[in-house]
C-alpha cells in the first residue's frame, strides 16, 4: 500500500483530492493510522501499535482497520500494490 501522491492530508485530519476537488476528514484515531501507513508500518504493526495505546480488542480492531483500508482504497487516498 502507498498513498496517492496528488492527495493532501493536513495534521488536523483534512483530506483533499486536487484532482477531483473532494476533500474528507478523518478523527485523530484514523490521522493515526494514516501516519503509521505513512511510515511504511505493516497492518500487523499498525494493529499492535493501536492495540497497546487505545482500550480495544483486537477482533473489534482489525474489523475497523480493514473496513478503514478499504475505504481509504474507495476513495482513491490509498494504493493498493
Amino acid at each position: 500500500m502507498k498513498f496517492n501522491n496528488k492527495i493532501a492530508i493536513s495534521d488536523s485530519g483534512f483530506i483533499f483530492d486536487p484532482t477531483t476537488g473532494e476533500s474528507f476528514s478523518t478523527n485523530p484515531i484514523g490521522l493515526e493510522i494514516i501516519k503509521l501507513i505513512k511510515e511504511g508500518k505493516s497492518l500487523d504493526e499498525i494493529l499492535t501499535f493501536i492495540l497497546e495505546k487505545y482500550e480495544v480488542t483486537a477482533t473489534v480492531l482489525s474489523k475497523i482497520l480493514d473496513e478503514f483500508i478499504t475505504t481509504l482504497i474507495q476513495l482513491n487516498i490509498l494504493i493498493d500494490e
